[in-house]
């Protein structure tokens, strides 16, 4: 399908049911009229629907004009598999076409009479030519994408290739610092290993001095205890020697 200021263009390979030979319709479908090119490759013919005539149509069937002509352009711009497509004979050569659609589970068939052109060669030309247009439009919007894609690719391959440099280099970075911090925890626990060693040596030290300090305490005491009862042992032989000598003086008297 072409769009172009507001106007659409289709272009249909249609295989008509109890045949192998196909024709093609081009339709030009206007806000609220259509135009249809057919040709099976030798005849071609023409259905020119008017805005009266559409108008009618879609009252008949209690439809809006706009949703006539988008359930049209949906039959006649792409071939439907549940549909049965008909182009049948009618009067003074011009044809009939018809095609089947279901409706709130009711078959229904819509027709439109096409006139035999004139000038089958002009008709057949232009729809020749719209299909050419359109594969080529077709083959460069393939290749635009397919350049498209590439460069995607290309665009993610260098994120994936920077994604996996900076995960190495995030883990290089965690390894050194791990490595770094097991280096300054191992120091500070030499450092608190060398402190509690040197708190528990001056523990021991103070420990024998206080032990040394208690003996040489114990030891002056003994000796002031000694020299104590040595002067008491002196008092009392002094005291004895006196009375004995007071004894004797009166014996004399």
């Amino acid at each position: 399908m072409v769009e172009s200021g507001g106007t659409k263009h289709t272009c249909l390979r249609l295989v008509l049911s109890g045949t192998t030979d196909p024709i093609f319709v081009k339709g030009t479908w206007h806000p609220s009229r259509f135009d249809l090119s057919i040709t099976d490759g030798s005849s071609s013919w023409l259905c020119n629907a008017t805005e009266e005539e559409v108008a009618e149509r879609a009252a008949q069937w209690d439809q809006p004009i706009s949703e006539y002509l988008q359930l049209a352009e949906q039959y006649l711009g792409f071939q439907q598999p549940n549909s049965v497509y008909s182009f049948s004979d009618a009067l003074e050569g011009s044809k009939r076409l018809s095609w089947t659609f279901e409706k709130e589970g009711t078959k229904l068939e819509w027709r439109w009479k096409c006139k035999l052109s004139h000038d089958s060669k002009e008709i057949t030309v232009g729809i020749l030519d719209f299909l050419m247009e359109a594969n080529i439009s077709l083959s460069e919007e393939v290749v635009n994408q397919t350049r498209s894609f590439e460069k995607m690719k290309s665009e993610a391959e260098k994120c994936l290739t920077q994604g996996e440099r900076l995960c190495s280099e995030k883990m290089e970075f965690e390894d050194a610092t791990y490595a770094k911090f097991v280096s300054v925890l191992n120091a500070k626990k030499a450092k608190l290993r060398a402190l509690r060693d040197k708190e528990d040596s001056g523990k021991e030290v103070a420990g024998e001095e206080e032990e040394e300090t208690d003996k040489g305490e114990s030891s002056e005491s003994g000796r002031s205890d000694n020299e104590q009862s040595e002067e008491e042992a002196s008092k009392k032989a002094a005291t004895t020697s006196s009375r004995g000598r007071g004894r004797k003086r009166a014996a004399r008297s």
